[in-house]
């Protein structure tokens, strides 16, 4: 771990610190994502991964692998060996990590899902996805890298592609694992609009809200035989709903679907509260490209369903967080666990190709749906190319004292550690 006081300028909050986790100048290493459950609860050591950058990687890369990372020392050791891991989640209560290891091929092969004790001992295979789900044509195939484990611990979600690698048209899905009960994935949502489901279990303790899933629906397009999409995301844009891990009572948040306002694709819980955050551009895509529209934070409550239309959803409850920052440019967001502060980054420009600075700003939230960000404060810049491999991604520790991010200011992409918040 080592300290870069350079990437502090004039304008950061007094006392902040921030340390490079990782240096190898040929193998790229990074945080697995700020929706993904990584840390155990007392917020001592987390999970990321080497070998590969931080979007649209393949799993099966040689040399990728988890690694865990103490907070305090900046010391970390692989805690796996096989080739295709993906997915990984650990579990509420700090023992475990799950994680996927993918053997598949479009409409073949098998996907394992296995976990592992962090402290230490051999990996266990729980179950073994070889052949179409009961009861479907499907065979799940080509698992999403990010997972999701419930707050209680009892259940994992990750989405699959479902199409037999022959036929156009094919559909993706989310699959829920009864983590106790150890009987066979359920499939809750199925079609081509699910690829980039971005599944995230509430956070919440309550019962009922801790079986609610936010999930990512990207309308258009022809899901292709060999997974992908063609023409996918033109239809209006996504939209974010909430769904019951049993496939029941979907919901809409009350976001895009609309010429002028569209979602992002980034969005979260508020803590353990069960209103979402979402990251909203206003205006086209094409003038964010040209740095000529804004990205806005928005939170609601979840809504009923009433067809898809985002936006229009009728009583659909916005607060919009960052209504006070002038010409805002908010991208990745994350909330701390307490939903009392949210980290954002931003870039005037989404393209990679126009020189833009970037930054990181905290946020202190206000109270839920009626106050804007009680204050936004600018923390200081990653450098970061914002090429896919190196979005920075930024995202909390659990007891919010420890912000962590992605840069390849270093020219690799690697990862990073920030202490001395204010108002930690």
């Amino acid at each position: 771990m080592r300290l870069r006081e350079d990437l502090l300028d004039e304008n950061s909050p007094e006392g902040l610190e921030i340390y490079q986790l990782t240096f190898a100048p040929d193998v790229p290493a990074c945080h697995i994502s700020m929706e993904a459950q990584v840390f155990t609860p007392d917020s001592r050591t987390f999970v990321f991964h080497c070998g590969v950058g931080v979007q649209s990687f393949d799993a099966k890369t040689p040399g990728h692998q988890f690694l865990l990372c103490d907070v305090e020392t900046g010391a970390y050791h692989p805690l796996t060996e096989e080739r295709g891991v993906t997915a990984p989640s650990v579990s509420p209560d700090g023992r475990w990590l799950y994680y996927f290891v993918d053997e598949s091929t479009p409409g073949a092969g098998r996907i394992l899902l296995r976990r592992r004790a962090l402290a230490g001992g051999a990996a266990e295979t729980l179950w073994v996805l070889d052949a179409p789900l009961s009861g479907t044509p499907f065979h799940p195939s080509c698992p999403n890298p990010l997972s999701t484990i419930s707050s209680d611990g009892r259940r994992l979600a990750i989405g699959c592609f479902l199409g037999d690698g022959l036929h156009d048209g094919a559909p993706y899905g989310l699959l829920i694992f009864d983590l106790e009960a150890g009987g066979e994935p359920r499939l809750i949502v199925q079609g081509p609009s699910w690829r980039n489901i971005h599944a995230q279990y509430s956070r919440s303790l309550d019962p009922v809200h801790a079986r609610d899933l936010l999930i990512q629906e990207n309308h258009g397009g022809l899901g292709l035989r060999a997974g992908g999409l063609k023409g996918g995301g033109t239809e209006k844009g996504a939209d974010i709903h909430v769904v019951r891990d049993d496939g029941q009572h979907l919901r809409n948040l009350p976001w895009g679907r609309l010429e002028g306002e569209w979602c992002v694709g980034h969005q979260c819980w508020r803590g353990r509260e069960p209103w979402a955050v979402g990251s909203i551009i206003s205006g086209t895509r094409e003038a964010l490209r040209q740095s000529c529209s804004e990205l806005h934070i928005v939170e609601s409550l979840p809504t009923p369903h009433w067809g898809h239309e985002g936006v229009r959803t009728p009583g659909g409850e916005r607060n919009r967080i960052c209504r006070d920052f002038p010409a805002p440019h908010f991208n990745h967001i994350a909330c701390d666990l307490s939903g009392r502060r949210l980290v954002a980054d931003y870039r005037p420009c989404w393209n990679p190709a126009v020189e833009s600075a970037d930054a990181l700003y905290l946020m202190e939230l206000g109270e839920p749906g009626v106050e804007a960000a009680r204050e936004i404060r600018y923390l200081f810049s990653p450098r970061s190319s914002w090429l896919p491999s190196a979005h920075t991604h930024p995202f909390f520790s659990p007891d919010g004292q420890t912000l962590l991010f992605n840069s390849d200011e270093s020219g690799q992409t690697q990862a990073y550690l920030v202490r001395g918040l204010p108002g930690g």
